[in-house]
C-alpha cells in the first residue's frame, strides 16, 4: 500500500501514557482524513529503560528521542507523537515539530499517600518525604517548604503511584497534572500547585509530532494539528530555555499567558536548593494577521517547530520574547545559578 495513505506513528511502547497520548493525536487525524487508515507502532527507547536514575543525571533528553528519530529517518514510521517537553529546544537535521496540540492543563499537582487524604503541602508533618524526579520542582519546593524534605523517584506514572501507595517512604509525590488527566487519574490530584508555588517546565502538557523537515505530505497533514496559543506560548518558552541553554540538568521554570494579542512570559532560574532564584516577567504583542508567505522561507523552524498556519510576525514576537527574557535574567546572573546547579548536580 503507498505509504502516505497509512501514515505511521511511532510511541515509546513501555509507557501507557505514550500509548494514550499516540492514540489521542491519531484519533484527531482520523476525524480530519477520514479516508487515511494510521497504523499504530510501538518501541521503547533508552530513556524508558534506565529507570533506576535520576532524570538530571542521564542529562540529554536526547535519550528519549534519538531512537524514534532513527525509526522516522529510516522511513519506517511518518510520525512520532512526544510530550513537547521532551523535545530538546534544537532538533537534529531533518527533523521538525509539525504539530503542538492544544495544551492541556500545565500545572504540577501533588499525589498524596492515602493516609494524607485531603491535606495539602503545608499540612503535612515536619520532615515529610515528597518524591519528584524533577530539581525544577524540588528547587522551587524546598524554597516554598522548608520543612519538607525532597527524594528523587523515578520510574513511569504507575510506577510511582505504585511507590507512593504500597511504601511508606513518600507522603506524597509531584507529577504533571495533564499526565495524570491523560491517565484517568485526575481523581489522584490532591493539589494544584499554582504558578505562584512552582513555575512549570517548557512546554508541559503540550503535546508534539515530530516529521521528516522535508516530507511536505506528511507536514502538511498534521500542521491541520496546531493550536495557535500553544503554538506561540511554547515557542517563547522554548526560546527562553535555548538562550539559557537550560535542559533536565538544571532547573529553569516558566508560566505564559496569552490575552487579548498580548503574550505574557514569566521565566525563572533556580539553584538546587532554591535559595537562589531569578524571576522577571515579559510581554509583546503578538496580534498579526495570518499572510499568504509562499516561497523561501515556506519552512521556517522556529525553536524546532513549524507552523504554516500560524502568523509568521506572531512566531517571531514569541521567539524574541523568549530571548529578549531570557537575556534579561543573563543580565542578572543567571548563568552563574545555573553552572553552579550544574555543577552540583553532576556531583551528586
Amino acid at each position: 500500500e503507498n505509504r502516505v495513505h497509512c501514515p505511521r506513528a511511532l510511541l515509546s511502547a513501555s509507557l501507557q501514557l505514550a500509548r494514550i497520548q499516540t492514540d489521542s493525536i491519531v484519533e484527531m487525524l482520523r476525524e480530519l482524513y477520514p479516508d487515511l487508515r494510521f497504523e499504530i507502532v510501538a518501541m521503547s527507547t533508552t530513556g524508558d529503560k534506565i529507570l533506576d536514575t535520576a532524570l538530571s543525571k542521564i542529562g540529554e533528553k536526547s535519550l528519549f528521542t534519538k531512537e524514534l528519530e532513527n525509526a522516522l529517518e529510516r522511513n519506517e514510521v511518518d510520525l512520532v507523537v512526544h510530550s513537547l517537553k521532551d523535545l530538546p529546544t534544537s532538533l537534529p537535521p531533518g527533523f521538525t515539530i509539525g504539530a503542538v496540540c492544544k495544551r492541556e492543563n500545565p500545572l504540577d499537582a501533588v499525589v498524596f499517600h492515602p493516609k494524607n487524604c485531603g491535606k495539602t503541602l503545608s499540612l503535612l508533618p515536619e520532615k515529610s518525604v515528597i518524591g519528584t524526579s524533577s530539581l525544577r520542582r524540588a528547587a522551587q519546593l524546598k524554597k516554598k517548604f522548608p520543612q519538607l524534605e525532597f527524594r528523587d523517584i523515578r520510574g513511569n506514572l504507575n510506577t510511582r503511584l505504585k511507590k507512593l501507595d504500597e511504601k511508606e517512604d513518600f507522603s506524597a509525590i509531584i507529577l504533571a497534572a495533564a499526565g495524570l488527566k491523560r491517565m484517568g487519574w485526575e481523581n489522584r490530584i490532591g493539589q494544584l500547585l499554582s504558578p505562584e508555588d512552582c513555575l512549570y517546565a517548557v512546554g508541559q502538557g503540550a503535546l508534539a509530532v515530530e516529521v521528516r523537515a522535508k516530507d511536505q505530505e506528511i507536514l502538511n497533514m498534521v500542521s491541520a494539528l496546531h493550536d495557535v496559543d500553544t503554538v506561540l506560548c511554547c515557542i517563547a518558552e522554548r526560546a527562553f530555555m535555548k538562550r539559557l541553554e537550560g535542559g533536565c540538568s538544571v532547573p529553569v521554570a516558566v508560566n505564559t499567558m496569552l490575552k487579548d494579542g498580548q503574550l505574557y512570559l514569566t521565566g525563572a532560574v533556580y539553584s538546587l536548593d532554591g535559595s537562589d532564584s531569578l524571576k522577571e516577567t515579559m510581554q509583546t504583542s503578538v496580534n498579526y494577521p495570518q499572510r499568504n508567505e509562499d516561497g523561501p522561507n515556506d519552512d521556517v523552524q522556529h525553536v524546532g517547530i513549524t507552523a504554516k498556519n500560524v502568523p509568521g510576525q506572531a512566531q517571531e514576537a514569541a521567539e524574541n520574547l523568549g530571548v529578549e527574557l531570557a537575556s534579561l535574567l543573563l543580565s542578572k546572573g543567571a548563568k552563574h545559578i545555573l553552572s553552579v546547579a550544574r555543577q552540583l548536580n553532576d556531583a551528586r
